[in-house]
């Protein structure tokens, strides 16, 4: 007999108190039960053609605007002609670079650092936008703070081959970022919404420049960069080639079911990475058929502890499933590695060289 429907009278105090955290337990179970198996659960709204790559691209585009709404819409608040603003970044014999800002949402700017080699095979180099990580800046991609760590200096890497490249500013602390989300949230958007619109207002100013061949266009990133990496490039189709390092993943096993072999985000308490409507119809490799048939690589490290990689390469077949039922499997890359939370420089060149 379930001891609420028992009468209360004849219960002592310590009793009563005893049984209702007992029922606060077993309610708490059954709700985790039932809302992480909705969390898991295969999306069913797909519905991809693959007798072509139109016809492929038609079917999925319902999926990309939902994924599209899942992040937020912020057109009716763009700043219509927003006025560019420079300053010096760096000047030397390797690569010239400056900041770019500008107001892209009233009272908010852009920034940004826009740098170019001074050797290149082009009269206008192709573009790699190089998005840094959380707890990082601009100065980690290019090697100007920590030369030594995981980032590889690899924006000096592709300037060095040739590549303009582009680092955006993203809010970069765990904290910042959660109390962000939770007014995004608040107002029905969210600030991965906000910054995909904010590099939209970026690439626009990009396709402006004569020196650089905006139309060329890659995007890389590593963690939070490899991130926004993968939630952008579907929907922002200028973006013809894109690199995701230290960051695909099962993804509903990584927000969802702890376990001891990576970190999972239901237990980190980084809530900027909870987008309601995210779970269950997209996952990863969801989010990389969306960017197909453009090409796309993973990079992942076999000791990183965001990731247990057994699990990423379960999620990359079906990523690379895609590609190969339209016959263009060459285009979906799996760099995995036995090093831990890096970037792979050489895999990350090779990659952009060949598709951009």
């Amino acid at each position: 007999m379930d001891p609420f429907l028992e009468d209360v009278s004849c219960k002592s105090p310590e009793r009563i108190e005893t049984e209702f955290a007992n029922f606060q337990r077993l309610y708490a179970n059954e709700l985790e039960t039932y809302l992480a198996g909705r969390c898991t659960g295969a999306g069913v709204t797909w519905h991809r053609d693959y007798g072509s790559v139109e016809a492929y691209l038609t079917s999925t585009a319902p999926n990309r605007q939902a994924w599209r709404q899942v992040l937020g819409c912020f057109e009716m608040d763009e700043v219509l002609e927003p006025a560019v603003c420079t300053r010096p970044f760096h000047d030397g014999d390797d690569y010239t670079a400056e900041w770019v800002s500008f107001e892209f949402l009233p009272g908010v700017v852009s920034r940004a650092v826009v740098a170019l080699p001074r050797k290149t095979a082009h009269a206008k180099p192709p573009v790699v936008i190089c998005q840094h990580g959380i707890g990082s800046s601009p100065f980690h991609v290019f090697g100007h703070i920590n030369p030594s760590s995981t980032y590889g200096q690899y924006g000096k890497a592709l300037l060095a081959a040739g590549f303009a490249v582009v680092a955006p500013v993203n809010r970069t602390t765990g904290p910042g970022r959660n109390r962000l989300e939770r007014l995004a949230h608040l107002c029905g958007t969210t600030l991965f919404g906000l910054e995909c619109f904010k590099l939209e207002k970026l690439i626009d100013h990009l396709e402006t420049r004569d020196d650089m061949d905006a139309s060329r266009l890659g995007m890389s990133g590593i963690s939070l960069g490899g991130t926004a990496t993968l939630m952008f490039t579907p929907v922002i189709e200028r973006i013809k080639a894109a690199c995701c390092i230290a960051w695909f993943n099962d993804r509903r096993k990584k927000m969802v079911v702890p376990d001891p072999r990576y970190s999972c985000f239901l237990e980190t308490g980084e809530e900027h990475a909870f987008v309601p409507g995210w779970l269950p119809e997209f996952s990863d490799s969801d989010l990389v058929s969306l960017i197909c048939p453009r090409p796309f690589m993973s990079q992942t490290g076999k000791a990183d502890g965001i990731s247990w990689w057994p699990f990423v390469e379960d999620e990359w077949k079906e990523a690379k499933a895609h590609y190969d039922r339209l016959g263009i499997g060459e285009r979906a890359e799996l760099v995995l590695h036995d090093s831990g939370h890096e970037v792979v420089p050489s895999k990350t060149i090779e990659f952009f060289a060949k598709w951009l």
